[in-house]
Order: structure tokens, then C-alpha cells, then sequence
């Protein structure tokens, strides 16, 4: 092989180097989200739904959907107005209620075979000192977690998968979520604020310029020989 061709095929490993590292950012997760109603908007939860504990006349809310990490997690939809949802729910001693607004997502996010059901609201009545978890599980059954006790369905939905990566046209793409309850492991795989170059393209762009170095080097030994 001339000096020339190999120059050449080390700058086109490079160059599909960088293309694979940019494919990587077309992937997501798709997991269910938690979020905290916090005056007229959805806040992404800081806490799971196992250590977080809600007050009387609080909304919560959760969302199924591929996301790739919490800046780019899709909100809940539906109303979310706390009057309106636990209207036919007294208050009571000793007890607190928490409105729930449950989003199944859209088909293009549901999981090969799947149709999520239609989204829904409800009023958990609980214990004063009750988790969201708990709440969740008193109108929302069947509840799946996995080994990680990660929540992996609500009413269950899906009925299959927890937290997989998968690529931007729907299909696993292979991995999968840490914690979605608190925060994906989407989360700072790339974004150092939410808006700069992934990681993994500057490890490709960097791959370019060191093959690219290379393909200068073996030239010019092939030059010198």
C-alpha cells in the first residue's frame, strides 16, 4: 500500500469514527420520569418516588417516555390542578392527599408491540408520612421495580423492559438506565450543561486528528525510507 492510500484509509477510520460518535448522541432512554408540580409547571424530581415525600395538596407526576437524559425528559400532559383532581376526595385526619397525574406516552415511544393506554389522573389518598412510591401504589397497580429497584411500569405498563437504550427510530440500541426515578443515566453522559459537544464527540473529533497525524507521519517516513 502507498503512502497515499494509507493515509488516506487512516483518515476514513477517522472519519467513521467521529460518524459512529455522533450516531451515540441519536440515543435515549425509555423509562418513566418523575415530576414534582411546582406552581403552574412540571420540575423535574431530584429524588425517586422512594425517598420522596409529598405534602398534603401536592401534584406529582410521572411520564413514560425515550429521553436522552433530564433536560431532554418529555413533561407530563394532562391537567394538573390539585382541586380538580382530588375534588371528590375528602380530607381526613391523620391523612394527606397527593394528586397523581399519569402520562403512558405516545406510540412512538411505547416499547415493539405495545400501545400505551390512555393517560389519567388520580387522588391517593395516604398516610401523613407516605412516600410518592406509596402513593402511586394506592391508585396505580400493578407496579413492576426491577433487581435495582428501579420502577420499570405503572398499571402495568410496559409490560416488558426497564430503562433500555434505545435509538432515535425506536429500536434498543443496548445498555440501560440507572435510576430513572431520580435521574437517568442519560444524565451528564455528554452534556456538561445541557448544551455543550457530547463527550463522545469530542473523543471522535479526537480520533480524527490523531489518525489524521498518523496518516502525516507513516507519509513522510515512507518519504524519508
Amino acid at each position: 500500500m502507498t503512502s497515499g492510500r494509507r493515509a488516506a484509509t487512516l483518515l476514513l477510520a477517522g472519519f467513521l469514527l467521529w460518524g459512529t460518535a455522533g450516531q451515540a448522541q441519536a440515543a435515549g432512554y425509555r423509562y418513566w420520569s418523575f415530576w414534582e408540580r411546582t406552581g403552574d409547571h412540571w420540575t423535574y424530581a431530584t429524588e425517586g418516588p422512594a425517598t420522596a415525600r409529598p405534602s398534603d395538596g401536592e401534584v406529582q407526576g410521572f411520564r413514560f417516555a425515550v429521553s436522552e437524559d433530564s433536560a431532554d425528559a418529555t413533561r407530563p400532559r394532562g391537567r394538573a390542578d390539585f382541586d380538580a383532581i382530588c375534588a371528590k376526595t375528602p380530607a381526613r385526619d391523620g391523612r394527606k392527599r397527593v394528586a397523581l397525574v399519569i402520562d403512558f406516552g405516545t406510540a412512538a415511544d411505547a416499547p415493539s408491540g405495545e400501545t400505551p393506554p390512555q393517560g389519567r389522573t388520580a387522588c391517593a389518598s395516604v398516610s401523613s408520612d407516605a412516600t410518592t412510591a406509596e402513593a402511586l401504589a394506592a391508585v396505580a397497580k400493578p407496579l413492576r421495580y426491577d433487581a435495582n429497584a428501579l420502577l420499570c411500569a405503572i398499571s402495568g405498563y410496559p409490560q416488558q423492559g426497564c430503562g433500555e437504550q434505545v435509538s432515535t427510530d425506536g429500536k434498543p440500541a443496548g445498555g440501560a438506565a440507572a435510576d430513572s426515578a431520580k435521574k437517568p443515566a442519560a444524565e451528564g453522559r455528554g452534556h456538561d450543561d445541557g448544551h455543550g459537544p457530547s463527550v463522545g464527540l469530542i473523543a471522535g473529533a479526537g480520533a480524527v486528528v490523531l489518525l489524521g497525524a498518523a496518516a502525516v507521519w507513516q507519509a513522510r517516513r515512507r518519504g524519508d525510507a
